[in-house]
C-alpha cells in the first residue's frame, strides 16, 4: 500500500495529490481486539436477544448466536464497554481481560 503523490491539474491550478491509499482502509483482514484491556462476559440466562448492544457497539463485534442471544467477537472488540452500559437487562458485565 503506497501513496500516491502526483501532481494533477485542477483548471488551470496544478495541485499536489497528497496520501491517496489503494486500499479501502478496513480492518475486516486485521484483527483488532490485542489491545483490549476489559471483555464483555454475556450471562446468557439474562440476555433477551433484544440486540441494542449490537446496535450501539462502534466496531460491529457483537454477534448473534444460534440460541438468539449475543455474545462478543474476541477478534475485533476492544473492550470500550458500550455494550455492557446500554443492555437493558444488565447481562454484560465488563472484566479484566487474561492474557
Amino acid at each position: 500500500m503506497t501513496a500516491d503523490l502526483g501532481k494533477k491539474k485542477l483548471g488551470k491550478a496544478e495541485i499536489t495529490t497528497g496520501s491517496v491509499l489503494k486500499s479501502d482502509g478496513s480492518t475486516h483482514n486485521t484483527k483488532t481486539g490485542g489491545w483490549r484491556a476489559m471483555k464483555p462476559v454475556t450471562d446468557h440466562d439474562k440476555c433477551t436477544g433484544c440486540g441494542i448492544c449490537w446496535v450501539y457497539c462502534p466496531d460491529a463485534s457483537r454477534v448473534k448466536q444460534e440460541d438468539g442471544k449475543y455474545d462478543f467477537d474476541a477478534d475485533f472488540c476492544k473492550g470500550c464497554g458500550i455494550c455492557a452500559d446500554v443492555c437493558p437487562v444488565k447481562c454484560i458485565e465488563m472484566v479484566v481481560e487474561e492474557k
